[in-house]
């Protein structure tokens, strides 16, 4: 993506509120301190130091000035308005200061403080009572309990952060020692530098999608990177990574599961919602690139600022030597990455320039070649990047060291590649990705290319994630115009009345009422009859004939029917209809004496096929949630499952058919024919609709569904109402 077209989506007419305050022109110090040690000291050396071209206005009645700045007794008496207040005193003191805040018109504080809900009821009262006096006044709160911020293309650091270098990547994280971490990593680097860093805090009012949206206006922050340890608000932070992720890029490393935890749940997909791999494939539905190790973080939000996008996941290699040549295959294949077809012509080309034992499949190992004039490594990437065949270049070795390694006469050319690899990422619209064995002690050939924009890493696996993540938005981007998310139904009022009736009786939907919901909706579920005493069975066999037939019991308190002996198979004939019903009725009573059963739902026994599992849930930080998986072991034991936020796109729905570990399964082994896999994709878009049509929906089960190669049979359905929604 180009510098205008970033500058295009930054102009904004929605501009956020937060540009008011993270880039302010006066602030307050509220508990400025003469102390080395206190905060309020260290964040006016950070100002001072950090040529602040604003106003200070130290906060302290005790003395006169603080390092030669004129200190002032309260608010009141500042002369001047104030866009940030950063706020060094306790707890205690914030909801004063908050009124006192809203009458001297300051837009933003910084609350350092702890002490609010974290330690407990007394302390989440506080923290209301420090919002409702911020909403007062119009004062919007980062924090409480925040590491603090800085902005430094405006010159303000809060942290006092010494040697931290203006960049553009913005940075938003829950941990402190965290910025540090990468603070540490970028000074060593000595390339990356940042835009806007907030610890958000306790996200009393302002919350990760506020700053996420605020990163994607901010005309100096090409990627918005974020350390989350818990999102309070899930939905609104996928709604605005939607829109920002299609203009910049966004990291985030999510640390652990979600602050809910795992969940006692009724039904499969409760059990294995609130994940954290839930949480990864939601961020990843709406475009962001998600890393999983800490050391990741840095490397691709640099990658990602630097080169936005690959159009696809063939990659090129170019290597020095066949060992990293071959570790970089397995780590390409690991990420989900492909090694190009290089072209025949490609072939030709290269072998015109490389010597005869040099290896021409992908990947190419030059084979001795560069060891003696490095200017060949250049030429093999111009050569790979004219494939068409082609969507990221990946050069592996020890380019930048071979004056070093061989001779110091070699460092000419080392240099002179370097500026023919700058010439080439200017040109071919395709990423440049370089690992080198001599990154670690920054030669001159690799100095120029990190000065021009072009990463150097010191780790392959580094390297290969930044080309996954390059890739994963590239493919992103293309898939995202023009896949409108799915429509909601028009909710029936036949099925208004049935949540109705059972939300007033205390109880979810039985069996069959869940099908007919289904079936209402396009959803292709088998026929059933339901029999409320023995002398209905015949129904079922003037119905289905003598067919082999699956019966199970119809109660509001089991279930789990199976647990309870009420579910009995391939039963042939009234007689054994009969025996069955007897069966089932004992087993169930003697499970639960007080059970309230209804009778028996009996069905046709499902022809053999492929078992999944497709699930929704309403998860409490983000919304409904919709799960797909293989049947059986696959998602006991495995847990191989498939997680998108509703509503979901077409491709969505593709995407989470192609996720799964076992998707091979789905496309036909020893012998059998693959699925139905559209018929797979409809299913789950029609699911979508009808939960985001029936809010008294509140976890769903439909476990098996039966893949046919030419269709797909729903065996059984489980539907948990919303107790607390009546008679909507």
């Amino acid at each position: 993506m180009t510098e205008t077209t970033l500058q295009a989506a930054s102009a904004t007419p929605h501009k956020s509120p937060l540009h008011d305050f993270l880039a302010p022109d006066s602030i307050a110090i509220v508990g400025a301190s003469a102390d080395p040690t206190k905060r309020g000291y260290k964040a006016m050396v950070g100002l001072i130091k950090g040529n602040y071209r604003g106003r200070i206005y130290p906060l302290n009645p005790k003395v006169p000035e603080i390092l030669g700045v004129p200190t002032y007794a309260s608010l009141d008496d500042i002369p001047g308005p104030v866009d940030l207040a950063l706020i060094c005193t306790p707890a205690a003191t914030l909801p004063g200061l908050m009124a006192e805040c809203g009458r001297k018109g300051v837009k933003g504080a910084v609350i350092l403080a702890a002490g609010f809900r974290e330690t407990g009821p007394e302390g989440a009262k506080l923290e209301q009572q420090v919002l409702d006096a911020a909403r007062a006044g119009g004062v919007r709160i980062i924090g409480p309990n925040t590491s603090g911020m800085f902005n430094l293309h405006k010159n303000v650091n809060l942290l006092d952060l010494r040697n931290v270098k203006a960049g553009d990547i913005g940075f938003i994280s829950q941990s402190g020692n965290m910025l540090l971490a990468l603070v540490l990593e970028a000074e060593h680097n000595g390339h990356v530098g940042f835009s806007t860093y907030v610890g958000p805090g306790n996200q009393t009012d302002i919350g990760f999608n506020d700053y996420l949206r605020y990163l994607g206006e901010e005309e100096n922050t090409r990627v918005a990177t974020l350390y989350v340890e818990g999102f309070r608000d899930g939905q609104r932070f996928l709604q605005a990574a939607r829109e920002i992720t299609p203009v910049k890029p966004v990291v985030v490393y999510k640390s652990g599961a979600t602050e809910m935890g795992k969940k006692a749940a009724s039904s499969h997909t409760g059990a294995l919602a609130g994940s954290y791999e839930m949480t990864v494939d939601l961020l990843k539905q709406v475009g962001v690139s998600v890393v999983r190790h800490s050391d990741q973080i840095l490397p691709v939000a640099e990658g990602l600022a630097l080169m936005q996008q690959a159009r696809g996941r063939r990659v090129a290699v170019i290597a020095d030597g066949g060992g990293q040549a071959t570790i970089t295959s397995d780590r390409l294949s690991d990420a989900g990455l492909e090694l190009a077809e290089l072209s025949e012509a490609t072939r030709k080309r290269l072998a015109g320039i490389l010597f005869p034992q040099a290896s021409l499949a992908n990947p190419v190992d030059v084979a001795g070649t560069s060891d003696a004039d490095p200017e060949v490594l250049a030429r093999c990437m111009e050569i790979v990047a004219d494939d068409d065949n082609v969507d990221a270049v990946f050069l592996v070795g020890m380019f930048g060291g071979y004056h070093t390694r061989f001779a110091e006469s070699l460092l000419g050319g080392e240099m002179r590649a370097a500026e023919s690899m700058i010439e080439l990422a200017r040109r071919c619209g395709k990423p440049l990705v370089i690992y080198s064995l001599y990154a670690p002690v920054k030669p001159p050939a690799l100095r120029r290319l990190h000065e021009a924009g072009l990463p150097v890493y010191a780790s392959i696996e580094h390297a290969v994630k930044v080309l996954q993540a390059l890739a994963e938005r590239g493919i992103y981007l293309q898939h995202q115009h023009g896949q409108p998310l799915q429509a909601s139904v028009t909710p029936l009022e036949s099925m208004q009345a049935m949540f109705a009736r059972a939300q007033n009786e205390g109880r979810d939907l039985y069996e069959f009422e869940a099908k007919t919901l289904l079936r209402e909706h396009g959803i292709a579920v088998a026929e059933e009859v339901v029999a409320h005493n023995a002398d209905e069975l015949a129904a079922a066999i003037d119905k289905f004939g003598q067919q082999p037939l699956a019966m199970k019991v119809v109660s509001k308190d089991i279930l789990h029917k199976s647990d309870a002996g009420g579910v009995k198979l391939n039963l042939v004939g009234e007689g054994a209809l009969r025996q069955a019903y007897d069966q089932i009725l004992t087993s169930c009573r003697a499970y639960d004496a007080k059970a309230d059963i209804r009778g028996v739902l009996v069905t046709p026994m499902a022809k053999k096929g492929t078992e999944a599992i497709i699930g929704v849930v309403r998860d409490p930080i983000f919304g409904p949630v919709l799960m797909f998986g293989l049947g059986g072991i696959f998602v006991e034991i495995l847990e191989d499952v498939a997680f998108r936020a509703i509503p979901l796109s077409r491709h969505d729905a593709e995407l989470m058919v192609d996720q799964l570990k076992g998707r091979k399964i789905l496309a036909g082994v020893r012998g059998e024919r693959p699925v139905d896999k559209e018929a797979l994709v409809d299913l789950l878009l029609k699911v979508s609709s009808i939960v985001t049509a029936y809010p008294q929906l509140s976890e769903l089960d439909l476990n098996p569904v039966i893949a046919y190669p030419d269709g797909y049979a729903v065996v059984d359905a489980r539907v948990i109402t919303n107790r607390a929604m009546v008679n909507l």
